[in-house]
């Protein structure tokens, strides 16, 4: 198993792409905290991962709260090795002057002081432990190439690409890699809001001719490249922004 031995926080996983993160990490052996603002789907999923499966519940823009998953881990597992911080958000895709400032400040909350929080509460652990670690950013094609209508949003995912390529040339010494993966549109719970159309078969389609390999990125997807960036094969990476995009930013 790639992950065998490694403990392993993942934000934002009672659904979509944490959750695939969160149920392959655990497949692939690895004591994984399953941190939601959603307590239910949190504990359900952990319930499903299995044994190895741990759920906490917590905002990710609040400090006490992302320190007390970054304690679960230590609390329940006994170290951390991984931080994934998957916990999104957006606004409907709109024009820019139509979203207001609380919708701003929420996704900007989420998306980017999520980030702060977690570095604040993981990086001593990660430091103290003294072996390394690997932290994985859920970014977006959106911070790379953005859509219209998407305009906070893409700079809030264009925020976090930049904090990942400063955090992992400042965090090296300690052999601490900081990566971004970064999903094209994917059928999650926010997809109407991306669209900002309802979905149907017609508006998938729009979009999905965007993406030269004809569809929408899945959760298995997004597991795929953060086991790759959590492995031990992937040592000597960090500071990439990984486009699983289907050629979208090609």
């Amino acid at each position: 198993m790639r992950l065998n031995g490694k403990i392993a926080l993942i934000t934002g996983a009672a659904s979509g792409f944490g959750e695939g993160i969160a149920k392959r990490f655990a497949a692939e052996g690895a004591k994984v905290v399953i941190a939601d603002l959603n307590a239910e789907g949190a504990r359900r999923v952990a319930a499903e991962a299995g044994p190895n499966a741990y759920a906490v519940s917590g905002d990710v823009s609040r400090e006490g709260d992302v320190q007390a998953m970054v304690d679960a881990a230590l609390q329940h597992f006994g170290g951390l090795d991984i931080v994934v911080n998957n916990a999104g958000t957006t606004h409907k895709n709109q024009p820019l002057l139509e979203v207001d400032e609380a919708t701003f400040d929420r996704v900007y909350a989420v998306n980017v002081k999520s980030i702060f929080w977690m570095a604040k509460a993981a990086v001593p652990v990660l430091r103290r432990q003294g072996r390394g670690g690997s932290i994985i950013n859920i970014s977006s094609t959106a911070g790379i190439r953005p859509r219209p209508g998407l305009v906070w949003y893409n700079g809030s995912k264009g925020a976090v690409n930049t904090i990942t390529a400063a955090m992992a040339i400042e965090l090296a010494p300690d052999n601490i890699r900081v990566n971004a993966v970064c999903p094209v549109i994917g059928a999650t719970g926010l997809l109407e809001q991306f669209m900002g159309l309802p979905d149907t078969p017609e508006n998938r389609a729009r979009f999905i001719a965007t993406i030269p390999l004809g569809r929408m990125s899945t959760p298995a997807d997004i597991a795929n490249a953060c086991v790759f960036l959590a492995e031990d094969a992937s040592a000597f990476i960090t500071g990439v922004l990984l486009p699983v995009d289907g050629g979208r930013c090609a």
